[in-house]
């Protein structure tokens, strides 16, 4: 079935098993799929691991293993036709999984990151169904780091039609994602601290995941992808550079894969979606969903040439895009935004402005009359005015916070994820 641009949604949010008291990571989600694949209902892929599912279905979500043991993934079995109503569909399936947690002694941590995990001493790669795959990721790159082993992301889903024209909504789509990619991290920046202080930028998630791949310096790339807009051009500009990288390490081809892309927004024309993977994982459920709600509002309005023709959105090469990037993931929404040509593409007569002050207009200019933003804009709200996660949690913790101040905030956003309410201290 086609599902055209903005018909359909798909989101996949990563939360941290940790221990209840200690809030060390617990690497037992293999044991956590296993009796989640008895739960009255469940579904399991006929394939793979009988005993270690890598994936199991709950009705409207799914729960699924990651690259290491002490994360789990819940996402949306199928393509959403609306946004509005899954923060509620995911706190369900927080609260079912926190429940089994419980009785051995773990919880649900949600944020983008670990804040006082070792991933060097404390790493346990996923070993079952996929573990060929995870042990080359390993093999290849070391995943012992933090941008391998600590780090839980939001992905955003967009599907477009591959039928008819098949490069026409990819390419117009492609294009809007290119241009707002690096303004996300003001929004959605929720890791200010790693391996236990402070370093001073707002998404470290963001500042080590653009250089885990260094060995394959085309996994990532720059991490905004390349000005390609079509199935042809992607294959050989993205794909055909990331499959030659690769060869030489990954000879019986493990990873040759549209999933070996590792930039900020990746083709996935298996499925006839982009998935958008800057966002770090909030507080709760409701913060991410309004978090997308409002991308997508914006990337729809761009991709109607509300703000700048389709000709204009295309002409942005890489390089000018990275460097507002690198920016705004080290500063959020206070990051300063002066490239006029950037400014005046996006409808920002005024001058340089903060990322923040960006997104207030171009959230107001998208939404402007249309009734259906109305369930996002109160959590929205609260990030423009406080500042997004990161903000809030550098905050809390006040200057050079010690391990008790550490674990009393992290606490917290244990509870926040557990009412589905925002961090507000």
């Amino acid at each position: 079935m086609s599902i055209h641009l903005f018909e359909a949604f798909g989101v996949e949010l990563e939360y941290m098993v940790v221990d209840r008291a200690t809030l060390a990571v617990r690497p037992i989600v293999d044991s956590l799929l296993q009796e989640a694949a008895g739960l009255p209902g469940a579904v399991v892929e006929a394939e793979g691991d009988p005993l270690f599912p890598n994936q199991v279905e709950l009705g409207d979500a799914a729960w699924s293993n990651e690259l290491t043991l002490h994360v789990v993934e819940l996402k949306t079995t199928t393509p959403a036709r609306q946004l509005d109503g899954l923060a509620a569909t995911f706190a369900r399936h927080v609260d079912r999984i926190n429940a089994m947690l419980e009785p051995r002694g773990c919880m649900l941590l949600p944020g983008g990151m670990h804040p006082t995990m070792d991933p060097f001493r404390e790493m346990k790669l996923w070993p079952h169904d996929y573990g060929p795959v995870y042990s080359t990721y390993n093999r290849i790159f070391d995943c012992r780091g933090h941008g391998w082993a600590n780090l839980q992301a939001v992905h955003l889903n967009l599907p477009f039609t591959g039928a008819d024209h098949p490069d026409d909504e990819f390419g117009r789509l492609h294009a809007a994602i290119r241009v707002l990619l690096p303004l996300l991290p003001a929004l959605s920046a929720s890791t200010p601290i790693m391996d236990g202080r402070l370093t001073g930028v707002l998404d470290n998630r963001l500042e080590v995941y653009r250089t885990n791949s260094r060995v394959i310096p085309a996994a990532a790339g720059l991490v905004i992808p390349e000005p390609v807009f079509t199935r042809a051009d992607y294959e050989r500009v993205v794909f055909g550079e990331i499959y030659r990288q690769y060869a030489p390490h990954d000879p019986d081809g493990v990873l040759r894969h549209e999933w070996a892309n590792s930039r900020g927004a990746i083709a996935r024309f298996m499925r006839d979606t982009i998935e958008i993977r800057v966002l770090d994982v909030q507080e709760c459920p409701k913060a991410d969903l309004a978090i997308c709600g409002g991308i997508t509002a914006v990337l729809r309005a761009l991709v109607a040439g509300q703000f700048a023709s389709l000709e204009e959105l295309r002409g942005w090469q890489v390089h000018p895009l990275h460097e507002i990037l690198l920016t705004v993931i080290r500063d959020g929404e206070r990051a300063r935004i002066s490239d006029d040509a950037y400014l005046s593409m996006l409808g920002w007569r005024a001058g340089p402005c903060t990322a923040g002050e960006l997104w207030a207009h171009l959230l107001e200019a998208a939404g402007a009359g249309d009734r259906s933003n109305a369930w996002w804009r109160p959590a929205m709200d609260l990030i423009l005015s406080r500042g997004p996660l990161a903000r809030r949690i550098t905050a809390a913790l006040g200057e050079n916070p010690d391990g008790a101040r550490i674990q009393a905030v992290y606490r917290q956003l244990a509870e926040c994820v557990k009412a589905n309410q925002q961090f507000a201290p």
